[in-house]
């Protein structure tokens, strides 16, 4: 049974694989491509998501591909249907840090800490906080309820902030995809944590900003493309929400004289919350040794992919 696996994670793998696995191990974007062709086992990952689905693409024979990324949009997931491939995810090994990164995005809104760092650039000292508002009895609206929801809404509950879910089932008390669209003039933050599918695409666009509260944050830490690029603009440059923190855009990387980077009250992150963290690699690397040993024993393995939900 063949495995290509990254020379990178060649420390923290090769102690543990098991016995009589075949292993390729890649270093390039080249080496990738041709090592996975006859491939069973295929982690292939690369710094951008394109490479690996190019990778992906030249496989004929591959059983289970695993992957650190917990969105998947970037596979061709017919033909990984069509061909039987098991695909598992990364869903959890960056829950923490893009949680703390969410609610990183609340408080500087909130208190407005972008003007603070402007002002000391500028040496100059105000008696006036650019931002007045505590979170204490706010509400919050978190758009999927997922491992990286679940942990967000954990650590604003702990600031006082009503929590409120979406999830596709309902389940828990959570709000369901066709219901949370008519209580948005109910929260003052906004929070996008979805996966990115068919479904999310444009998720939020004109009639959802303009439900919005004017004094509401939309916060974006899923992806770009579930907001309505002109539909933000058009809100934030006529004052009708108080601002967006966006982590994801769209696309990415946003083109320097993009409108979005001088929208006001509109506070990029350049797709940095997963990367806001140093245990990246050692996690997914557990991970991949848990589910190799139970593949190649036929064990269920963990975070296992709806390729027809697309997460």
């Amino acid at each position: 049974m063949k495995a290509v696996l990254p020379a990178l994670a060649r420390p923290l793998l090769e102690p543990h694989l098991p016995a009589g696995l075949e292993v390729s191990w890649f270093a390039s974007r080249e080496e990738a491509g041709a090592m996975i062709v006859d491939a069973d086992i295929a982690w292939v990952d690369m710094q951008r998501g394109v490479w690996t689905a190019e990778a992906v693409a030249k496989a004929t024979r591959l059983r289970w591909l695993s992957t650190i990324f917990a969105g998947i949009d970037f596979l061709d997931l017919d033909a990984l249907r069509a061909n039987g491939t098991t695909v598992t995810n990364g869903t959890g090994i960056n829950a923490l840090a893009v949680a703390e990164y969410a609610v990183m995005g609340v408080l500087v809104a909130a208190k407005r800490y972008d003007e603070v760092v402007r002002l000391a650039d500028k040496h100059e000292w105000t008696l006036q906080a650019p931002g007045q508002v505590e979170l204490f009895e706010t509400r919050a609206l978190i758009v999927g309820m997922g491992a990286i929801g679940k942990l967000i809404g954990e650590r604003l509950t702990a600031f006082g902030v009503e929590v409120v879910g979406v999830t596709r089932s309902g389940r828990d008390g959570t709000l369901t995809p066709d219901q949370w669209q008519a209580k948005l003039g109910e929260f003052d933050w906004v929070i996008l944590a979805a996966p990115s599918t068919d479904a999310t695409k444009a998720m939020i666009g004109a009639d959802e900003l303009a439900a919005m509260k004017p004094r509401a944050w939309l916060i974006n830490i899923a992806r770009g493309d579930m907001i309505d690029e002109a539909a933000l603009l058009a809100a934030l440059n006529g004052r009708k929400i108080a601002g967006a923190f966006l982590d994801p855009t769209h696309p990415e990387p946003l083109p320097p004289d993009h409108p979005l980077w001088s929208a006001p009250n509109c506070l990029i992150t350049m797709h940095l919350s997963g990367r806001s963290q140093t245990k990246m690699f050692p996690r997914a690397a557990a991970l991949f040794l848990r589910n190799v040993e139970a593949f190649v024993n036929g064990r269920p393995m963990e975070n296992v992919v709806d390729l027809d939900a697309g997460y």
